[in-house]
C-alpha cells in the first residue's frame, strides 16, 4: 500500500531540535529602528536597535546573523558544565542562565542533528570548540580563531556540539554564525563544506594618524590588495562581482579605520557590539547597534571605549523571493513542502553516529574529515 505523505509527522520528527531551534532564530522580535539626522543620512541608510539576545537583523544576501558568548563552568571528564542543570528547560535551554546555556544539548551543550536546505551557514569561531558531525559523514573538531563554511544546498543533516575540555577554569565559547542565502540556480547543489584555519585567514594591520594600529580579520572578500580564502564554489561569495564581503574589525581604545567605499548598490551592514562607544565620521554611535550604510561613501570608525570588534556584513542583494520555514530556506512555498517531503523520505543522507549529538572525544587537535574521507589538519 503506497504511504501517503504525512505533513504533521514529518515536521514532528524534526520538531524538538529542528523547529524550535529555528523558531528562535527566525521569530518575531520587536526591533527597534533609530531616528537619523540629516547630516548622518549622508553616509548612514538606517540605524536599528539589536535585540539583547538571540538572531539580529540582517539583509539581502544574509538571512541570519548571531552572536553566541557563554561563559561555561569548569568541565567535568566527559566535557560536560560541572554545575547543576537543575532548573533549565533540557533541551530548549536558551536562558542565559549564569551566563551560559544548554541550547539544545541534554548533557554536552549545542545543537543537535538538525537539517538545513537552501542556503549556507558561515560560523566563525573567536574563542571556544565546536564539534561537527553530519549526515554525509563527515566530522571536524575547529575553534580559536577558525571558521567553517557550510553549503546545504541540496540538504543535509548535521549537529554542532561544545565539548567543554578546560577541567580547572571556565570555559568560554565565543562565536558568530551568519547564514548566507542561495541563488535559485544553486539551492539544490551537492552540499559540502570547508574549513578556514586560523593560521590561514589574512589578518591585516593598519595604523591611524595616531599610530594605533586596527586589525582586519578577513573571513571573506578583500581588503588593500590582499583577498580572503576562496569562498565555496556555489556560493555567492564565489563571483567577485557580488562585492561579498565578511569582516571582523579589531578596534582598540582611541583607535580609528577608515571603511573604504566600494560600488553603489551594494548592501553593507556593520554591527557594533553591546558596552561599546563608537563614532562614525564624527558621530556617535549607540552600542548594540546594526548600521546599514551607503556603500559608495568612506566612513571612519573611531573607537572611544575599550577595545572591541565590529562585524561588517557586505554583499550585491540576490533579489528573489524568499520562503522560510524552520531550518529550509527557498523561494517558494511549494519548494518548501517539497523539501519537508524529500527530509522523510531521505534524511538528508541518514545519520550514522550513535546519538543526535555526537562529540569527539578527548582534545587531541583541529581537525577535518570530509565527505570523500579526506582528512584536513591546520598547518
Amino acid at each position: 500500500m503506497k504511504k501517503h505523505f504525512n505533513r504533521r509527522q514529518i515536521i514532528k520528527s524534526f520538531l524538538k531540535i529542528g523547529l524550535s531551534l529555528f523558531s528562535i532564530l527566525f521569530g518575531s522580535k520587536k526591533i527597534f529602528k533609530k531616528r537619523i539626522s540629516s547630516r548622518q543620512m549622508k553616509i548612514i541608510k538606517q540605524i536599528t536597535a539589536l535585540p539583547e539576545s538571540g538572531p539580529w537583523p540582517t539583509i539581502d544576501p544574509f538571512l541570519f546573523c548571531v552572536h553566541h558568548i557563554d561563559k561555561y563552568p569548569k568541565a567535568n571528564e566527559n566535557f560536560t558544565p560541572k554545575a547543576s542543570l537543575k532548573g533549565r528547560n533540557i533541551g530548549n535551554d536558551f536562558s542565559n542562565y549564569e551566563g551560559w546555556s544548554m541550547y539544545h544539548g541534554e548533557s554536552v551543550p549545542g545543537f543537535p542533528k538538525h537539517p538545513h536546505r537552501g542556503f549556507e551557514t558561515l560560523t566563525v569561531v573567536s574563542k571556544g570548540t565546536i564539534d561537527h558531525s553530519d549526515s554525509l559523514g563527515a566530522t571536524a573538531r575547529f575553534g580559536d580563531g577558525d571558521a567553517q563554511w557550510l553549503t546545504a544546498g541540496d540538504g543535509i543533516n548535521h549537529s554542532e556540539m561544545f565539548p567543554l575540555f578546560n577541567q580547572r577554569s571556565n570555559n568560554i565559547l565565543d562565536f558568530f554564525q551568519i547564514w548566507i542565502n542561495l541563488p535559485s540556480y544553486s539551492k539544490r547543489v551537492k552540499p559540502n563544506f570547508q574549513m578556514f584555519w586560523k593560521e590561514k585567514i589574512p589578518r591585516v594591520n593598519v595604523k591611524d594618524k595616531l599610530g594605533i594600529t586596527s586589525n582586519i580579520e578577513l573571513i571573506s572578500g578583500k581588503f588593500g590588495g590582499i583577498d580572503a580564502l576562496e569562498a565555496p564554489p556555489n556560493s555567492w561569495a564565489k563571483n567577485s562581482n557580488n562585492h561579498f564581503a565578511v569582516w571582523i574589525i579589531h578596534l582598540k581604545s582611541k583607535g580609528s579605520f577608515m571603511l573604504p567605499k566600494t560600488i553603489k548598490g551594494i548592501n553593507r551592514s556593520i554591527y557594533v557590539l553591546k558596552n561599546t562607544n563608537i563614532e562614525l565620521n564624527e558621530y556617535s554611535i549607540s552600542s548594540n547597534s546594526m548600521i546599514e550604510l551607503f556603500s559608495e561613501k568612506n566612513v571612519n570608525l573611531y573607537n572611544n571605549g575599550n577595545n572591541t570588534r565590529i562585524l561588517m556584513l557586505q554583499g550585491r542583494p540576490i533579489n528573489e523571493p524568499v520562503e522560510k520555514y524552520g531550518p529550509f530556506v527557498m523561494n517558494t512555498r511549494s519548494e518548501i513542502e517539497e523539501a519537508l517531503y524529500d527530509y522523510s523520505r531521505t534524511g538528508f543522507g541518514g545519520w550514522k553516529w550513535p546519538n543526535s549529538g555526537p562529540i569527539h572525544g578527548q582534545y587531541n587537535g583541529r581537525f577535518a574529515k570530509f565527505i570523500n574521507g579526506d582528512i584536513e589538519r591546520p598547518e
